[in-house]
């Protein structure tokens, strides 16, 4: 080959050798480019691959026929136990489950399941649904609903709550002989009259029981005589005298009743020595004699609520300040210790510090669907019903 066309042919190798890496190089800086695209804005499929990797949820409808117990028949069927929690619990509250439910009962259940993407179930089910159909009474069901103020919970289908109240009452029985709110001074009344024409005795019967010994009474004026203390009209009646009034003169008759004021409770009648439950789970901020309350009890609940026990015979064993009770926990036993005319319990409800009637408070009370809210919550119903009606067709057919 001539030196000419050799020359030529080496530059022209050179050239596209050149070409070459100036086109991988820029090949390259162009993939780097894509992939950095594709981080920062994702590419076309990149919506439909990330739904692939997605968790999900599905709702599961089973029908369960109880065959020994009704825990062993979720068992079976694979229901979890956690998912049956709220529902059982909302059961609970009208049927005994453990003495009501037979052999041959029936439980239709619909929960919501969350999956990952490859199927393994995640969290805890929700049901949305369930329905006991018993051999004894009708069939009792319950359906999850929320509210238009945003209050979801399990309901009956009357549209009464299904979910137990935060809190309860803290007696078992209850008997009401004086609300919260505006009333007459009871010691400023005319002592009761017993059947012989003699005046009854004030300050509450004995003792219907003996109490566990060991028990802190407390309710002592300082000289080992027990706290009753009364206005000055109550003293001419043959009760100790109230703070710092003296020993009244007695009075040939009563005086006219005085000016109302404010009950910041409500008094609950029963036997001296009832068990007195929490309310709530709660902290007791307070436990020992207190005025006019006698023995006295506080607890704080959390946020703003706490609830005050007054008039107690005695505390139940370790309940001091500091103390945490749950709902339901035993706290003492009822008493007419304090500013008292019988047994009883008094009973408060305290909500930012403020006392509000116990009775009105939506935490002591179930809800009841009214309204627009009961007109939706029946149309779910229906929806309900009929979507369970089409399941059982396919079944029935095999589809």
């Amino acid at each position: 080959m001539k030196k000419a066309s050799l020359a030529a042919a080496s530059a022209a190798s050179f050239f596209l050798s050149s070409m070459s890496l100036s086109l991988a190089n820029e090949s390259a800086l162009a993939d780097e480019a894509r992939v950095a695209e594709e981080q920062l804005l994702g590419t076309a499929d990149e919506p439909a691959r990330l739904l692939s990797l997605q968790p999900f949820t599905r709702e599961i409808a089973s029908t369960i026929v109880v065959s020994t117990s009704l825990d062993q028949a979720l068992a079976d069927f694979g229901v979890p136990a956690a998912t049956m929690l709220e529902a059982l619990q909302a059961l609970s509250t009208t049927v005994n489950l453990a003495r009501d439910v037979k052999r041959g009962d029936r439980l239709y259940v619909r929960y919501e399941q969350g999956f990952t993407a490859e199927g393994a179930p995640i969290g805890v089910g929700r049901v949305m649904w369930a329905e006991l159909t018993l051999a004894s009474r009708a069939p009792v069901a319950i359906h999850r609903f929320r509210t238009r103020d945003k209050v979801e919970r399990l309901w009956f289908t009357n549209g009464l709550s299904a979910t137990t109240p935060s809190m309860r009452m803290p007696l078992d029985t209850i008997s009401v002989s004086s609300g919260f709110g505006l009333r007459a001074d009871p010691f400023d009344q005319p002592p009761p009259v017993a059947t012989t024409g003699k005046s009854a005795p004030m300050g509450g019967p004995a003792r219907s029981k003996p109490l566990p010994p060991g028990l802190p009474t407390g309710g002592t004026n300082g000289n080992g005589g027990s706290v009753n203390m009364a206005t000055p009209l109550g003293s001419s009646l043959g009760l100790a005298p109230y703070g710092g009034f003296g020993a009244a003169v007695p009075q040939a008759k009563a005086a006219p009743p005085r000016a109302l004021f404010m009950h910041e409770g409500m008094d609950l009648v029963a036997p001296a020595g009832t068990p007195v439950y929490a309310a709530a789970d709660g902290v007791v901020v307070g436990a020992a004699p207190n005025g006019r309350y006698g023995n006295w009890i506080r607890i704080d609940h959390g946020g703003k609520l706490a609830t005050v026990y007054g008039h107690l015979m005695a505390f139940a064993p370790g309940i001091e300040p500091g103390e945490s009770v749950v709902r339901g926990e035993l706290i003492g036993f009822v008493g007419s210790t304090g500013r008292s005319t019988g047994a009883h319990l008094h009973f408060e409800v305290l909500e930012n510090g403020k006392p509000v009637n116990p009775i009105n408070h939506p935490e002591l009370k179930a809800m009841q669907l009214r309204g627009l809210d009961m007109d939706r919550f029946r149309k779910q119903i229906a929806r309900s019903l009929e979507e369970r009606t089409r399941e059982g067709k396919v079944v029935s057919t095999g589809l």
